[in-house]
């Protein structure tokens, strides 16, 4: 039985990427997931309990996960649920384990900028069906390893302005639609 679940919190530590043992690009992180409630005798919201998860993102997820994500950053985990327990050192302890299936940035709390990149297949002419020193050779002079950009891109691109006059109310329409109920 596969268990899919979709968690929304905040990205705990840095995403770090390595291999699995059969080498596969695999980039990890830790997500924690605070529940807020309203709490009566206050009358405010507080954070209750917080949930750590530990989130494994495969192959080019993983390596967009690596590239587009930073401790902090608010998102939101789609995949495949798996706990195990564990020991170590004489300790015993249980571990909620995410593989990741999509991972994007929780909107609400902020803007994100999409970069589409393009899935290359081993008949591609690109780097990716390339010799290792082809590909290193493409990679010095078109794509910026550190920001995952291409050389030739405008890396200060500014988003586009948003039409957002349709959420706009005309002054006094707040005290109309508010008495007209």
């Amino acid at each position: 039985m596969i268990d899919t679940v979709t968690i929304v919190g905040r990205v705990a530590t840095d995403p770090t990427h390595g291999q699995t043992g059969g080498g596969a690009p695999v980039t990890n992180f830790r997500l924690a997931s605070t529940h807020r409630r309203f709490d009566n005798a206050t009358q405010a919201w507080i954070d209750a309990d917080t949930n750590w998860f530990s989130v494994a993102a495969f192959r080019q997820l993983g390596e967009h996960a690596k590239a587009s994500l930073r401790t902090g950053d608010s998102v939101i985990v789609t995949g495949r649920l798996r706990i195990r327990t564990w020991e170590s050192n004489g300790k015993q302890g249980t571990s909620v384990d995410i593989i990741a299936e999509a991972i994007g940035h929780d909107l609400r709390w902020g803007t994100t900028a999409f970069l589409a990149r393009s899935r290359a297949t081993p008949s591609d002419a690109g780097t990716h069906g390339a010799t290792p020193e082809a590909r290193s050779a493409d990679q010095e002079n078109d794509f910026d390893t550190d920001t995952g950009a291409d050389a030739d891109a405008d890396d200060h691109r500014e988003l586009p302005d948003l039409d957002l006059s349709w959420a706009e109310a005309p002054a006094g329409a707040a005290a109309t639609s508010a008495t007209a109920h």
